[in-house]
């Protein structure tokens, strides 16, 4: 799959630009804060309908405009059809279009493009906070499971009003009973599918840094909960129950701190390398080397579950990497169409590539050259 086209109108600093996209290599170039990330945020939001920046939707409309969209043509190789997508937001509003027929939810988008994002910010997963772990992990599952996405919306929502009784007083703890049910219901389905997912990712990225590292150092990933490991049930009726308990008999501690102790959202991804924590005693290369392994293991997740080529957006990552993990990563692209911004256009990055297109981001304008 690649994106043949997009059009953007009143999208961050575009007022209205159409663009056609090389099926392989696209190489964005342009000073900071002419719009090279925004592009590639409105090929992101294809994937799953929101930016990979904010959670705020309307920050996507140009300053002054009432409303932004984007419209896309994707095309399927294999089927040898393409995929027409249009997204319109409006403050508080979001209209989606798939071949000209309305969906009737976000999710109705999912499973047509699939995306992974690699921008400075994903070197830092390693040491960063538990936050982003998560954020790394519900962003891939989303994609992969329209399940997934419905259940983590259900689950915020459901959390979010939990910590607003937990602040009410007098506390009515009846009521908190229903909402820890529905809550521990939502987040045992979130949990299990994360644990599935990071053995999978642990399998294929621990094999790719083995192979990055000459074999010297073994990566591995495992899901960190607020129960023991050895304790940790197969089923989701299990984990249900354990995590409903769990809620109950830390009511009283949730109602004192006015907010929610345990469930997924409070997760983490606990990262190895040769054994040790890495986010405390790894170096800053090997902690890049790791989140590059994770980072290429999605690719491969995504061909392996959908038998579909991802669409990898490069958001001025290569300057951040050596050479070694430069060629590391680019190995690995045969058949993955390429979206790499940078700010410097250099020849030694381009002679990197064979078939690529060069385009120029200056003031919200894109052109070829």
């Amino acid at each position: 799959m690649f994106i043949k086209e997009i059009e953007l109108l009143n999208f961050r600093n575009y007022n209205s630009e159409k663009i056609s996209f090389e099926k392989t290599i696209n190489i964005i170039s342009g000073e900071n804060a002419q719009g090279k990330t925004n592009l590639l945020e409105s090929i992101y939001i294809l994937s799953l309908g929101k930016s990979f920046r904010s959670n705020r939707d309307a920050e996507m409309i140009r300053f002054g405009s009432h409303f932004c969209s984007v419209k896309a043509i994707a095309i399927y190789e294999k089927e040898g059809k393409d995929q027409k997508i249009e997204l319109v937001y409006k403050p508080g509003e979001k209209k989606i279009r798939l071949n000209g027929i309305p969906a009737e939810k976000t999710s109705d988008l999912l499973d047509h493009v699939y995306t992974v994002i690699f921008s400075p910010e994903d070197l830092k997963i390693i040491k960063d906070e538990p936050e982003k772990r998560r954020r790394f992990l519900d962003r891939e599952l989303c994609q992969l499971k329209p399940a997934y996405y419905r259940n983590l919306g259900r689950y915020k929502k459901l959390l979010a009003q939990r910590n607003i009784l937990l602040k009410k007083e007098p506390v009515n703890h009846d009521v908190l009973t229903v909402w820890n049910q529905a809550l521990a219901e939502t987040g045992s389905h979130i949990i299990l599918e994360r644990i599935r997912f990071l053995k999978q990712l642990n399998k294929l990225s621990g094999n790719i840094h083995h192979a990055i590292s000459d074999g010297k150092e073994k990566l591995s990933l495992n899901y960190e909960t607020c129960f023991d490991k050895k304790d940790l049930p197969e089923t989701v009726e299990e984990l249900q129950n354990l995590l409903f308990n769990r809620m109950q008999a830390e009511q009283e501690q949730d109602i004192q701190r006015g907010n929610t102790g345990s469930g997924p959202h409070r997760d983490d991804i606990r990262i190895e390398i040769n054994e040790t924590d890495a986010r405390r005693y790894a170096s800053q290369g090997q902690q890049r080397t790791a989140a590059l392994a994770m980072k290429l293991a999605e690719i491969e997740l995504i061909r392996k579950e959908k038998e579909e080529e991802p669409i990898l957006l490069l958001d001025d990552v290569l300057s951040e990497l050596d050479e070694k993990r430069q060629h590391d990563l680019l190995a690995k692209l045969e058949g993955v169409q390429l979206f790499l911004t940078t700010a410097d256009l250099n020849p030694l990055l381009i002679a990197k590539f064979h078939e690529y297109r060069l385009y120029q981001v200056k003031d919200g304008r894109i052109k070829t050259i």
